[in-house]
């Protein structure tokens, strides 16, 4: 189990990117604690990568988006495969063009790489959720490229060839919540990420789970387009426990009330 989150926002809104990064960090910090990381972009630039092998905690008083930035995506990791020694396997992922997180197991990776001829990103990386990013990048963002997937999914990414989109994609077995503001769409793997960045932005969302089998496309906040894909539902998958990592989310909620009261 990993923790994914992140935002579309406008140019004309206000919000902090900052703050509400180290909101959606705190709202998902105990769903992992092998690795964390951000990436953020300003239209019409490449996307800025960080990440580092810890918890949540060691990251959330470091995070800085710039205020120019239009969408953004964090990451806590729980991993499964690829070892979290190799940064590589850490996320964001890089393939191509593509930035993305995930939060699943893909259990036919291996088999999709070599179906295509991908190469991987790098020499030494193992990581699964790469096959979903080399995916998304041969068929440009394309759903039905969804489907040769086996395993569970809530994946989100940027695509550098494309301005200002960001991609939302439920498969089956793993959460996804989508809330919406006025000139803001945020996401997260739970909904108490969404109502901290309603507490420390200010700002009000209509919250909803995005549906299994769905691709949607974001552009400056709002709804673009959006694809249905069906999913392989052909695999089972052991329980997961409610949370992997308690004691960070307890010391980014503390941290992050600590650094609003500034």
């Amino acid at each position: 189990m990993c923790g994914i989150a992140g935002y579309s926002l406008s140019p004309e809104s206000r919000i902090d990117r900052t703050r509400a990064a180290q909101a959606l960090l705190a709202g998902i910090a105990e769903r992992g604690a092998d690795a964390v990381g951000y990436a953020w972009r300003r239209p019409g630039a490449a996307a800025t990568v960080h990440k580092q092998r810890s918890g949540a905690s060691a990251l959330l008083e470091h995070v800085r988006v710039p205020q120019e930035a239009s969408t953004a995506l964090i990451h806590v990791r729980d991993y499964t495969k690829g070892h979290p020694t190799i940064a590589a396997n850490n996320h964001p992922v890089r393939h191509g063009s593509v930035i993305g997180i995930h939060n699943g197991v893909i259990l036919n990776d291996e088999q999709v790489l070599a179906d295509h001829g991908f190469v991987r990103a790098e020499p030494d990386m193992t990581v699964d959720s790469e096959a979903i990013f080399a995916l998304a990048e041969e068929a440009e963002g394309r759903a039905e490229a969804l489907e040769e997937l086996r395993g569970s999914m809530a994946a989100a990414w940027l695509d550098e060839r494309r301005d200002d989109v960001l991609f939302l994609a439920r498969g089956v077995g793993r959460p996804l919540w989508v809330g919406h503001g006025d000139r803001e769409a945020f996401f997260a793997s739970t909904v108490v990420a969404l109502e901290l960045v309603e507490r420390y932005t200010g700002i009000e969302l209509r919250k909803q789970p995005l549906v299994e089998g769905r691709l949607v496309a974001l552009r400056e906040g709002e709804f673009a387009w959006s694809e249905r894909f069906t999913p392989d539902t052909s695999f089972e998958e052991e329980p997961l426990p409610a949370v992997r990592a308690p004691q960070e989310g307890a010391h980014c909620l503390r941290r992050l009330a600590a650094i609003a009261a500034l």
